[in-house]
Parts: structure tokens; sequence; C-alpha cells
């Protein structure tokens, strides 16, 4: 269904879990894909140690990434632009025109934008005040030497946490998880387990230590106060969208609802709200992006 009007059927920006199963759906019916991806592949799938909320059998990240990735490296209707960034992405009544980092413009009828999203961090939240530079690293990063035998200051609630304490079942270490009213709701998962401790707060305010040590003065609820100290800090805070420049509405907190973009682009995975960050829903979104493009460009041909 290629036109030379165009440089290919469908533009895939992002290289996540829903960007490659758009261009694996995209190319089992039949449209030629351009995914661009400035890393590899499921870069963050290969650093998640443990899953169970996939299909399929796969218990790691980098195991269910493996599988990915061969996939559509064995897709021969998606070419792939990895190590490239899109500077600017242009919606008109035709086509949508993808700007690159080397100045080079593609087209398409029609774009899936799947960029997902970041670690958020303190300098992000109103509950945190830290040091100026200050941007620890997300804890589901941490490996099995960095926690042994560790006390590590945890900022947030988000539920990485819980992938973090399945992936090391026997590492010894003690999770202080500090976490505002707000996250209240998400740390069910891990209550139980013994070697977490629950901080609630109002307020954090963080200063280092000697080495990667870190120590916080917590303001609980009620205005009690106490003092936290740690080997390290880690952040579980949540995410931030990483949405490209251009084109795309985006709500109060940067997500780019679906319903609200241009009829030529198609946002899927995380980018669309922080509520089903999940990898099933980032797969199924994208593979469903795909169709969606599939099915409006059929009816552009059926109307001309």
């Amino acid at each position: 269904m290629a036109d030379t009007l165009y440089d290919t059927d469908l533009i895939i920006i992002g290289g996540g879990p829903a960007g490659c199963a758009a261009a694996r759906m995209a190319a089992s019916v039949g449209m030629r894909s351009i995914l661009i991806e400035p890393d590899r592949l499921c870069r963050n799938l290969y650093r998640i140690p443990a899953l169970n909320n996939v299909l399929g059998g796969y218990t790691s990240g980098p195991e269910l990434a493996d599988s990915i990735v061969a996939e559509l490296k064995n897709t021969e209707l998606c070419r792939l632009e990895l190590g490239r960034h899109v500077t600017e992405l242009r919606a008109d009544d035709d086509r949508v025109t993808i700007t690159v980092d080397t100045g080079t413009r593609l087209t398409a009828p029609y774009a899936i934008v799947a960029t997902g999203v970041g670690p958020l961090q303190p300098r992000d939240t109103s509950w945190i005040t830290a040091p100026s530079g200050l941007t620890p690293p997300p804890l589901w990063q941490a490996e099995t030497d960095d926690a042994e035998g560790r006390t590590l200051l945890v900022l947030g609630g988000d539920r990485p946490i819980g992938t973090f304490l399945r992936a090391h079942p026997t590492t010894e270490t003690r999770l202080l998880v500090a976490y505002p009213a707000a996250d209240a709701y998400k740390i069910e998962e891990i209550r139980e387990d013994p070697r977490v401790v629950l901080l609630p707060v109002e307020h954090l305010t963080l200063s280092c230590g000697e080495g990667a040590s870190v120590s916080a003065e917590a303001a609980g609820q009620g205005g009690a106060r106490q003092t936290i100290n740690a080997d390290a800090v880690y952040l579980s805070i949540g995410n931030a969208p990483t949405a490209p420049p251009g084109d795309l509405t985006r709500d109060a907190d940067g997500y780019c609802p679906p319903a609200d973009q241009h009829p030529r682009v198609i946002v899927a995975g995380d980018l669309r709200s922080a509520r089903y960050q999940r990898i099933m829903t980032a797969m199924g979104s994208g593979s469903e992006a795909a169709l969606r493009a599939y099915y409006a460009a059929r009816e552009l041909l059926t109307e001309g």
C-alpha cells in the first residue's frame, strides 16, 4: 500500500514494547514502517530483572526484550533508524512529517508516537527538597551488590519497588520507603515484606553525606519530625512523559491523550497516561495503533 508521495506507510517514534509491537503488527498487514529510536530497542526492558505481568512465560525483562528484538530485526517491512532523535513532528491534512537530528525529513500518511516516559527526579516534586544536581537512579536499576547488607532510602512508593523485591528475593537489604499521601494506594503489595519500612511523609529534606550516603529530615503527618540515615538513595517517584517536540497535544501533566491528537498522529504505550503503564498494555496499544493507521489509510484510499 505504499504511495510514492511518502517515504513509507507509517512512521513509528519510539522503540520500546509499544513501538516494536506497532511495527510488527504493521508488517503483518503489509504496511512498510520506519521505526526511530535514539537508543537500543527495548532499552528499559533490559533493565527490569523480574516480570510477573506478561504472557508467554517470560520472567525477566532481558528475556522478553531479546525475543522482541530478534523478531523485529527479522521483519523485512520495518526499517530501523537507531541512534536517531526526532527533533520535530508536524501533522498536516495529508501527511505527517518527521525531522530527525541529522536534518533528514521523513513523510508518511500516519505516525505512531510511542516514546514512553522517563523517571521523575526530586526537583520534579513538591514534597522533596534536595541538593542542586542530585539525580538518584531508579530503584529498578539497583543490582544485588548495591543492596546486599545496606539500607536504601527510596523516594516515593511507586510500583517498581515490588519489581525490585521480586527480583532480589534473598537479598538482605532494608528499604526505607518515604512516600506522600498520594502514593498510599501503591504500597499495598510491599507492605508485608519484612525488608520494607514504610515512612509516610508530608515533606522530605535531603542532604548528602560522605560517599553515596544520605540523610533526610522527614516531616510526617501532624508535624512529627524524624531523621533518616541511609547508605544510598534511589527513586521510585514515578515517571514523566517524553514526547517529541511538535504537533502533539499534551495535558497538564505532559501526557498525550490519544483522543486529543491530530487525526494522523496516533499515541501508543505509556505516553498516553500514567494509569496504564504496563508492558502488556503498551504492546496491546502499539498493535492497536498500527491497525488504526491501516484501516484509516484504507478508508482514504476507498474514498479517493
